[in-house]
């Protein structure tokens, strides 16, 4: 696991608690390489049924893969105008956030669950 330095959990609203910066990050900065847990699809249904629900992400459609991701990669919350991008590396089962818009030092980064930036698909719950 990597991770820039200043980075820091605190309440964020209404959405509990989030991840932010003590320093300013500018577009391309890579913030946190975080490790994944994958779980075969077969055991979602067992995920589903727990608190984990709310912070696994999709992974490998093809095989209906999820995966729980170390570090803060299940603290960032999401936004559709997201300042930070999650990638997926699924041969090296991680998860890179990369910063996408300036954000200053106390602000926090969002990400947008989707993997897509600028997507505004629907998820699970009523976003923003």
């Amino acid at each position: 696991m990597m991770q820039v330095p200043g980075l820091y959990v605190a309440a964020s609203g209404q959405r509990g608690r989030g991840v932010f910066t003590a320093a300013e990050l500018r577009p391309g900065d890579l913030i946190e390489i975080c490790p994944v847990i994958i779980i075969p699809g077969k055991e979602k249904v067992l995920i589903d049924q727990s608190i984990l629900h709310d912070y696994y992400f999709l992974w490998d459609e093809e095989r209906e893969s999820i995966a729980l991701a170390l570090g803060y990669g299940m603290l960032y919350n999401h936004s559709n105008q997201a300042n930070a991008e999650a990638e997926r590396d699924l041969a090296a089962d991680l998860i890179r956030i990369h910063c996408l818009k300036p954000i200053a030092a106390g602000g926090e980064i969002f990400i947008n669950y989707s993997f897509r930036p600028e997507s505004q698909s629907k998820l699970w719950f009523k976003a923003e």
